[in-house]
């Protein structure tokens, strides 16, 4: 069997599973399934079989970015393993990295749930989790005990009732929580899902956070690079700002984008959009917007700032959009739900 048969085979078997899947909660079926890859990657003869399936067999997909090689340049993004549970899982699916958090100093509950809701229609998502997480220090200590090499990404964030005047301690705490045990930190000031979040955004409160970062970035041993996670829904001038703010702090790059409050041009109807509520949106609807935003930063800042891409990619047509864009790397997350456990696989073999 040839490796595309081999793709093809596993994709019809995941549609199949995944009809099943979709019956049950979101967040429910999402644990459970996570604690089942976990036990079958625990035995020898499992992982094995996963590794089998999922890990890209093509070569030169490697990619050297900030001083580290990505095996390829298929990452997880953040929000799909916010404790660090599941990192040497996630490996052996072939991903090239992955990003783990969003985590902040002080466990918290985040929202009440429901708080993640599917889209099948627009084969998207839509979640209000809320930074949930059990805090930065618990995150340490288990990504202390991995096994696997797997670069990892550490997403940082403030606790929900930290006011924005005091949001650089609950950075701080994480970054120092976090310094020794991840490859690269992403500063996340624009999930809509805590509020206020977003008005870290502008100019002057973001400018005062990264430059904060980066003094305590210098006096480390060794830098770690520290990346901007930005909305999609930025205007023009905001953009502008962002850019003005990383090459002036001297940041590593931009992760583009988070979900979008955008409801527009849906498939879903409108009365069940509005039934589910407030939360960010991801998946297909945020592809274009994404895009947009990458090849914007790419073309306004010559190609000097890096950029990891993330929203609506579930095909290697989609991250070659991005690659194409001006990104260096790609991330998945709503796609991995679709699309299931070989997407790595088949987005790796049918780059260009």
């Amino acid at each position: 069997m040839t490796i595309v048969e081999l793709i093809y085979l596993c994709a019809r078997m995941y549609n199949l599973i995944k009809k099943i899947l979709f019956r049950f909660p979101p967040e429910s079926i999402h644990y459970q399934v996570m604690k089942g890859l976990q036990v079958m990657h625990g035995i020898p003869l499992g992982k094995n079989i996963l590794r089998s399936f999922c890990l890209p067999k093509r070569k030169g997909l490697e990619r050297q970015l900030w001083g580290l090689t990505f095996k390829n340049p298929v990452g997880l993004a953040a929000g799909f393993d916010k404790d660090a549970r599941y990192t040497d899982e996630l490996a052996s699916l072939g991903f090239g990295f992955v990003e783990i958090g969003t985590v902040t100093p002080v466990a918290q509950p985040g929202n009440d749930q429901p708080r993640l809701f599917r889209l099948p229609a627009d084969q998207a998502l839509i979640n209000r989790m809320g930074f949930n997480n059990g805090g930065a220090t618990a995150a340490a200590k288990r990504l202390q005990k991995r096994k696997s090499d797997i670069i990892i990404g550490g997403n940082i964030g403030k606790n929900k009732i930290t006011p924005n005047e005091q949001a650089i301690n609950d950075y701080e705490k994480c970054f120092h929580a976090l310094f020794d045990v991840v490859d690269y930190f992403v500063v996340n000031v624009s999930s809509p899902n805590t509020p206020n979040l977003r008005a870290l955004q502008e100019k002057e409160p973001l400018k005062q956070l990264l430059h904060h970062l980066q003094i305590l970035n210098t006096q480390k041993p060794q830098q770690k690079p520290i990346l901007l996670k930005i909305a999609p829904d930025l205007t023009t001038s905001q953009l502008d700002d962002i850019i003005e703010i990383v090459q002036e702090t001297k940041l590593a790059g931009i992760v583009a984008t988070n979900t979008t409050i955008d409801r527009d041009n849906l498939q879903t109807p409108a009365e069940e959009v509005a039934a589910i509520g407030s939360g960010g949106l991801s998946g297909l609807p945020v592809k274009q917007k994404a895009t947009e935003v990458i090849r914007y930063i790419h073309k306004h800042t010559n190609g000097a700032v890096p950029i990891i891409a993330v929203g609506g990619i579930f095909t290697a047509a989609d991250a070659q959009e991005k690659l194409d864009a001006g990104a260096s790397l790609v991330q998945v997350y709503t796609g991995f739900v679709y699309e299931g456990p070989t997407i790595v696989k088949k987005i790796c073999e049918g780059l260009k």
